[in-house]
């Protein structure tokens, strides 16, 4: 799926590649990946999980995941984090 405006396309998966770029700069913490892609009215909704803190052993990591809204462009619009845990705990407390 992609969205168009004003004659320029972005792919759901140049929308989660942006969504990356984008909070790997301004958190300055690592991205382990894509967790969900939603096309919306004005863009993309992009879920990206991040390795908030690197503990030994690493199955000990605190992840997070965070939400970030792009524009048509891939720009990014904004962005929060929507969850935090350690790593293989995921879904716990959620629905």
């Amino acid at each position: 799926m992609s969205v168009a405006m004003a004659g320029t396309t972005t792919s759901a998966t140049r929308a989660a590649a942006q969504a990356q770029e984008h909070l790997s700069a301004l958190t300055t913490k690592d991205v382990s990946g894509v967790v969900s892609v939603e096309p919306t009215e004005d863009g993309w909704l992009v879920e990206v999980e991040v390795i908030e803190d690197h503990r030994i052993p690493a199955s000990s990591d605190m992840l997070a995941v965070y939400e970030a809204a792009l524009d048509e462009q891939g720009d990014l619009l904004s962005y929060r984090r929507t969850r935090r845990y350690p790593r293989g705990r995921a879904d716990v407390g959620r629905n």
